[in-house]
């Protein structure tokens, strides 16, 4: 099994390739020219605020530290870098500041769902029912700017998830689904499915 450094690397390695396939090279090179990995601060304060956030999201971080309006060198980026269980669509990175500003938000906004409040919303079963001690960290908005999907890991599943485990939220029609069981394992699944929200359309937008 690798390392969580190794899979970060692997995973940021298969990206590129992704880019360069698609035709995108020059995009990739740019962006691999201004950015840069979190501060030892930064990761530190991710680390104490999310004891058990995964070795391979450090990594991450620590190689690029977020795409979302992330300002590197004086410009702000916005690059995909993530997908999801949902075929071709793109996902940014948060930064670490980014994933710790936004710790609470969830809470404000997505208490209907945990309650299940709606029968014909489908929130997985391995999801907590109580907003007490909810966990979430948030690390992903999609490209219609968090308003359509966002991933978290979660902390705080029910007997019947996994500690750690990868959600993915989606609006309209609203759905709160598990898409793999570690951060490990979600790398892994945009892995095996060869980046595919990487592609012609997506590099041109």
């Amino acid at each position: 099994m690798p390392t969580g450094k190794e899979l970060a690397r692997a995973y940021v390695d298969g990206l590129k390739e992704a880019y360069c396939q698609a035709g995108g090279q020059e995009i990739w090179d740019h962006f691999a020219s201004i950015a840069h990995g979190a501060s030892r601060e930064d990761l530190a304060a991710l680390k104490a605020l999310y004891p058990e956030a995964p070795e391979s999201l450090l990594a991450l971080l620590s190689r690029v530290d977020g795409t979302y309006y992330r300002e590197y060198r004086g410009e702000k980026t916005v690059f995909y870098f993530l997908g999801s269980d949902l075929e071709e669509y793109p996902y940014y990175l948060l930064s670490a500041r980014q994933i710790m500003d936004t710790k609470d938000d969830f809470g404000k906004w997505g208490e209907y769902l945990i309650n299940r409040e709606y029968d014909d919303i489908p929130v997985d079963e391995g999801v907590c029912g109580s907003m007490d001690g909810l966990n979430l960290l948030h690390f992903s908005d999609c490209c219609n700017n968090g308003g359509t999907s966002q991933l978290f890991l979660d902390f705080s599943p029910s007997p019947k998830g996994r500690k750690g485990q990868v959600l993915r939220y989606l609006h309209d029609p609203d759905e709160l689904a598990v898409i793999a069981d570690s951060f490990d394992g979600y790398l892994e699944l945009l892995m095996e499915n060869e980046y595919n929200f990487i592609n012609e359309d997506t590099v041109d937008e």
